[in-house]
């Protein structure tokens, strides 16, 4: 199989995607896959989006933790959650290697939804310290479930966070953390599913120009904008894109 874009100008939606899928994740510290889906699945099919943004996501939210620091400690303090996840996201790929393009955009449109309305509050339970390896298995396998589908894991992540009470720093962390270990089962069923070639595998590594320039530019329009208006706005339109996603499905 191999989803190698005939033409140069079958290139300007994927780069455009992660141009802006990399200025909101510079911008609010997320959104990277969300965005760049949303985005790219108005042209083109689920896996194929998945596909081309492998790379740009393995490799940013690696940069991420490595910027954020303490790495071995948090490996340590996720490590149910990271184990949870990784085996999940194993056994979905290859589980549902063959449901249809309709599922999988009704899958991801929930997911994308969902994403928007956990995202928009930051009410939790509290998870008190006894509960905290329970909880990281239980939502461990719930984002492996839903990221080995769609790639977006976000909501039951950031359930658990917000649920922890991190700080701000904890949150950039240990979400980058969880997507690059997540991210690693999910590129290598794609190889071994041939889901992704050569041709593919190409592409997603030249998606890390606009990725970074995207993030670059978001970091700087972070220290000149309202974050939180930001945010809201972006949220907004997740949840027009989850829906449109919803409707192109049943529809």
């Amino acid at each position: 199989m191999t989803f190698l874009p005939t033409s140069l100008p079958d290139l300007i939606i994927p780069v455009l995607a992660l141009l802006i899928a990399g200025t909101v994740k510079g911008t609010i510290g997320l959104g990277l896959p969300t965005t760049a889906l949303g985005v790219m699945t108005l042209s083109t099919s689920p896996r194929q989006a998945i596909a081309y943004i492998l790379i740009p996501m393995i490799v940013s939210n690696a940069w991420q933790v490595y910027r954020s620091g303490e790495v071995l400690q948090a490996c340590k303090r996720y490590a149910p959650f990271i184990l949870a996840l990784v085996i999940s996201v194993w056994l979905t790929v290859n589980l549902t290697i063959g449901v249809s393009e309709q599922f999988l955009l009704a899958v991801l449109g929930s997911s994308i939804v969902v994403f928007a309305i956990v995202s928009s509050t930051t009410w939790a339970p509290y998870i008190p310290d006894r509960l905290v390896t329970q909880a990281q298995i239980i939502l461990g396998v719930a984002a492996g479930i839903m990221g080995g589908l769609t790639s977006v894991w976000a909501p039951p992540m950031a359930m658990y966070l917000t649920a922890r009470h991190v700080d701000k720093t904890e949150f950039v962390r240990a979400s980058g953390l969880l997507i690059f270990f997540g991210s690693l089962p999910l590129g290598a069923s794609y190889v071994t599913q041939g889901l992704m070639q050569a041709d593919e595998f190409v592409i997603s590594t030249a998606l890390l120009v606009p990725a970074f320039s995207g993030y670059a530019l978001g970091e700087a329009f972070r220290n000149h904008v309202d974050q939180k208006t930001f945010r809201r706005i972006f949220l907004g339109i997740f949840l027009i894109m989850g829906l449109n996603m919803i409707r192109q499905a049943l529809f």
